[in-house]
C-alpha cells in the first residue's frame, strides 16, 4: 500500500514510493535514492552519514526531493543501469514524445556532484524540474539565491550549488523550471555541494562528467574474476557494495539510509549508514573471490584500524573513519516512511556486548593472513590481544547477532563465533608460526564445542536453537556449518536445517527467529534476505543442490527491477522492507552464487570432512 503525501507548498499531489522504487546513485563517499518516478528523495551530503539535503524518503516532499520528469507522467516506462555500472537511465513514453534522464555521481573529485542530463529520444516533452533543498533531514530551508549559471542555497555549514541552462524559479519554497526537449537535446543540470565558508567548487561539465564516469566503472569491473553462473546478478551485487564503500578509508556502510522500516508503520526503524563487524568475514570473501584484491586490503586496512586501542572496548560497529561514539537520537519532525517512527540517526546498539563480533573479526583476519593480504606482526598482537578477552568473557550472556534489546542471554551463535575465535587462533599458530599458547587455546576450543553441544542442541528435536535452554529456533544456526563448527551433512545439522524450513519459513523465505521471541520490541517482522541465502548454502553443504538452488532463484527473484535488495521481504504484501540497498544481502548473493556454481566453496571456511570438527555423534 502507498500513501498519498501532499506537497501544500505547490499544491501537487504525489505517491510515496515502495522502498523497491529506488535505484542507487553513489560515489563511494555518498549515495542518492531515485525512485520510478524520477524524484530524488534522499541524499545525504558529504557522506554517507552526514545529515540529508533530500529526506522526501522518510517524510514528505516539504523535507527536500528533487523530481526531475515529464510533466504529470508518473512512474517511468523503463529504467536501467547502463552496462556494468551506476549511470541510471530513465525514460519516459508521453503522447508526444520520448525522454531519457540519466542520473549519476561522479567518482568524488573536489566535491560531491548528482548529475541529471535530460535526453530527448523523440517528438517534443514538457519537462519539469522541481527541486526543495532541506538541509539538516529535512529541517533547514536554506537561504537560496541566483548565482554562477543556476542558483545557490546555504545554511549553517552547507551549501549547494545547482547548475542549469535552464532557470529555475523560486515559488513558494521550491525551485521550478519547465522547458521542453526535443529529439537530440541533451539538458544538464549538476547540483554539487561544498562547506558554505569555502569558495565556490568549480563548475562541472555534465558531458564529460558521464565520460569519466563510464570509463572508471568499466575499468574498475574488469578486475571482476567471477566467471560462474549468474553473473550478471554478482557483477549487480559487486557494484553495490562498491558504491558503499567510503573510499577515503575503506569501510563499508551497511546500507544508504536509516529508518526504513522493518514492519510497517512500527518502531523497528534503524540507521545503518553505518559499519559492522560481523561482515567482516563474508564481505572479505565476497571482494577476494571475486578480484577485488585492493578493496579487501582497504576493509581489512579500516578494520585493523577501527579496533585499535583496549580490546575490552571492542565496538559491534564503528563510524566510516572509525568513529566509536554513535549517539541514537530521534527526528520528531520527519513524519517516517508509511508513518513508521521513530526516524532515527545514530544507533544505540552499537554500545551492546556482542560476543560474537570477537570470532568475526578472528576470523577475518585469519582469511586475509591465509589469502596472502598481509602477514605483519601488527596485526597478529592485535589479534591477541581480542583473544585475552575472549578467553575471559566466552562465558558470558550477550545481546547476540541479532542486537536483541531485552536481557542479555546465552545465544548459541555467540558460543560458536566465540569457538570460532579460538579455532582460528590455533590454526594461525599452526598454519603460519605464529607464537601463542596454542595447547590453551585448543583446551578453550573444545571446551566450547563441548558446552554448545551440550546445551545448545534439543536433542529431542534434533536441531540446535536460539540460546541455552530455549526451546526457539534462530537462522544463526544455519552458519554452524559454514563456520566450521561441525560438518554439513552432520545429522545435527541437517536436522536444524530442516527445522529452520519447516518452521522459520514464510512462502520459502526464512524469518530470523521465531515469532514467540521476546526480543524487546513489538511487531512481527518480514523474512530476512541474508537468512534465507543461508538456507540456500545449508542446504548446498548438506547435499541438496537441487533445493538450494531454487532458494537462491527465488531470491533473485525479490531484486527491484534494477537488481537491488533492502534487508527483509514481506510475503504478504509482496515487497520490500528495511534499509537499503542492504550490503549484507548482496555479500551473500555473491558468495551463495560462489558456492553453488562450484567455484569453490564460499562458505565452507573449513573442509567439510575435517574428523577434528566432526564432534561426538548425537545421542539416540
Amino acid at each position: 500500500m502507498r500513501r498519498v503525501i501532499t506537497s501544500a507548498s505547490l499544491g501537487v499531489v504525489t505517491e510515496a514510493q515502495p522502498i523497491e522504487s529506488y535505484a542507487l546513485l553513489g560515489d563511494m563517499q555518498t549515495a542518492a535514492l531515485v525512485s520510478r518516478t524520477g524524484s530524488v528523495d534522499w541524499l545525504c551530503l558529504p557522506r554517507f552519514d552526514s545529515s540529508a539535503c533530500f529526506s522526501a524518503l522518510l517524510g514528505t516532499t516539504d523535507n527536500g526531493n528533487w523530481l526531475l520528469a515529464p510533466d504529470g507522467a508518473g512512474e517511468c516506462s523503463r529504467r536501467g543501469y547502463r552496462g556494468d555500472s551506476l549511470i541510471l537511465e530513465t525514460e519516459w513514453e508521453t503522447p508526444s514524445g520520448r525522454v531519457r534522464v540519466i542520473d549519476f555521481m561522479p567518482p568524488r573529485g573536489d566535491a560531491p556532484d548528482v548529475v541529471r542530463i535530460v535526453e530527448g529520444l523523440s517528438g517534443r516533452v514538457e519537462m519539469t524540474s522541481e527541486l526543495r533543498i532541506r538541509f539538516d533531514y529535512g529541517w533547514i530551508v536554506p537561504w537560496v539565491r541566483r548565482s554562477d549559471g543556476g542558483i545557490h542555497a546555504v545554511a549553517g555549514p552547507d551549501s549547494v550549488h545547482v547548475r542549469s541552462p535552464i532557470t529555475m524559479e523560486g515559488r513558494d519554497f521550491a525551485h521550478v523550471g519547465r522547458f521542453t526537449v526535443a529529439a537530440g537535446d541533451r539538458v544538464p543540470f549538476v547540483l554539487t555541494w561544498s562547506a558554505s565558508h569555502l569558495p565556490a567548487p568549480d563548475a562541472v561539465d555534465a558531458e564529460q562528467a558521464l565520460t569519466d564516469t563510464a570509463d572508471y566503472w568499466a575499468e574498475w569491473i574488469r578486475n571482476c574474476t567471477y566467471d560462474g553462473e549468474w553473473r550478471d546478478a554478482v557483477v549487480r551485487s559487486l557494484i553495490t557494495l562498491k558504491a558503499l564503500t567510503y573510499a577515503p578509508t575503506g569501510a563499508i556502510a551497511a546500507a544508504a539510509t536509516t529508518s526504513l522500516p522493518e514492519v510497517i508503520g512500527g518502531e523497528r526503524n534503524w540507521d545503518y549508514r553505518y559499519c559492522w563487524l560481523r561482515d567482516a568475514t563474508m564481505t572479505l570473501q565476497a571482494l577476494l573471490f571475486s578480484g577485488f584484491e585492493e578493496e579487501a586490503r582497504a576493509w581489512r586496512e579500516w578494520l585493523l584500524r577501527a579496533i585499535a586501542g583496549d580490546p575490552e572496548d571492542l565496538r559491534i560497529m564503528y563510524g566510516l573513519a572509525g568513529e566509536r561514539r554513535l549517539p541514537e537520537l530521534d527526528l520528531p519532525w520527519l513524519a517516517g516512511y508509511e508513518a513508521s517512527t521513530p526516524v532515527r540517526v545514530g544507533n544505540a546498539a552499537s554500545d551492546q556486548f556482542q560476543l560474537d563480533v570477537y570470532g568475526e573479526v578472528l576470523d577475518a583476519l585469519h582469511l586475509d593472513r591465509d589469502a596472502g593480504l598481509s602477514a605483519d606482526d601488527d596485526s597478529w598482537s592485535a589479534q591477541r590481544g581480542l583473544l585475552g578477552v575472549l578467553e575471559q568473557r566466552w562465558q558470558q550472556p550477550d545481546q547476540g547477532l541479532w542486537e536483541m534489546r531485552g536481557d542479555p542471554r546465552h545465544f548459541v551463535h555467540s558460543k560458536v563465533m566465540a569457538w570460532v575465535g579460538f579455532d582460528r587462533a590455533v590454526r594461525m599458530v599452526e598454519q603460519f608460526g605464529l607464537d601463542g599458547p596454542v595447547d590453551r587455546w585448543r583446551k578453550l576450543r573444545d571446551e566450547v564445542h563441548r558446552e554448545v553441544l551440550e546445551k545448545g542442541f534439543d536433542r529431542k528435536r534434533g536441531t540446535f536453537t536460539q540460546s541455552y535452554g530455549s526451546t526457539a529456533l534462530d537462522a544463526s544456526a544455519l552458519l554452524l556449518a559454514p563456520v566450521g563448527f561441525l560438518p554439513g551433512d552432520d545429522e545435527r545439522i541437517v536436522g536444524t536445517v530442516d527445522a529452520i524450513e519447516r518452521n522459520l519459513t514464510q512462502d520459502g523465505l526464512v524469518q530470523r527467529y521465531s515469532r514467540d521471541t521476546d526480543d524487546g520490541l513489538a511487531g512481527e517482522e518480514g523474512t530476512f534476505i541474508a537468512c534465507t541465502l543461508w538456507l540456500a548454502d545449508g542446504l548446498h553443504l548438506a547435499g541438496r543442490d537441487e533445493r538450494a538452488r531454487e532458494v537462491f532463484e527465488q531470491v533473485l527473484g525479490l531484486r527491484n527491477d534494477v537488481g537491488l535488495l533492502a534487508e527483509e521481504y514481506d510475503p504478504r504484501r509482496k515487497r520490500q522492507l528495511g534499509n537499503v540497498p542492504q550490503a549484507y544481502s548482496h555479500v551473500a548473493i555473491v558468495n551463495t552464487a560462489r558456492t553453488l556454481s562450484r567455484q569453490g566453496s564460499a562458505v565452507g571456511r573449513v573442509h567439510r570432512d575435517d574428523p577434528q570438527h566432526r564432534g561426538p555423534r548425537p545421542d539416540r
